[in-house]
């Protein structure tokens, strides 16, 4: 067991540029404003070419950023390394609980694009309130390539029903983007 706030030493390693851009316990006063940091960690994970075109972070109520993570699956080799699962896995181990909310807090995922099938199981048992989307997985799909695996039919509304809002295309533009110039820099993965 590892005390809240520290991370065991076989966690999966986030890049080191990570921590200078995404400040624990910074405050994003706004959904735009979460939505754009997830889809700026996407962009300078593409840049820094770190890993894939993906970025995620969870904030509290209060929009305090409590962990961030980017995609890490080819430098790592590991499948569960998408972003949206190292933002969770941090904020989980911060927070010092596997279900993030069991505080009666309310916990905000933002990311740059729609969870795929692993992530969206993992945000129902993360004790996540609300999803913020920004690119939707036909854009990671066309754009970049990605398999985004089977979801159930109508996702939003089986989340809604959990008590977790979902907010979709918030900035897509610039989400689209970032999955477009991945797509340009190591070429689409069909």
């Amino acid at each position: 067991m590892h005390a809240p706030g520290t991370h065991p030493p076989n966690q999966p390693a986030l890049p080191d540029w990570l921590a200078a851009v995404a400040v624990a316990g910074s405050v994003y006063a706004d959904d735009d404003a979460r939505v754009s940091l997830a889809i700026d960690l996407a962009r300078r994970n593409v840049e820094h070419d770190t890993g894939g075109p993906f970025g995620a972070a969870v904030f509290d109520a209060a929009g305090h950023l409590v962990a961030a993570g980017v995609n890490r699956v080819e430098p790592l080799q590991l499948s569960l390394a998408h972003a949206e699962i190292m933002a969770l896995v941090g904020a989980q181990q911060k927070l010092g609980r596997a279900r993030l909310n069991a505080d009666g807090g309310r916990y905000t995922l933002a990311t740059s694009a729609q969870p795929c099938c692993q992530c969206y199981g993992a945000i129902v048992w993360a004790g996540i309130d609300e999803v913020l989307i920004g690119a939707r997985s036909e854009d990671t799909e066309s754009l970049a390539g990605f398999d985004e695996g089977p979801l159930p039919r109508d996702w939003v509304a089986a989340l809604r029903r959990r008590g977790i809002r979902v907010q979709r295309d918030l900035r897509r533009a610039a989400a689209r983007a970032v999955l477009a110039a991945y797509a340009k820099r190591n070429g689409p993965r069909y």
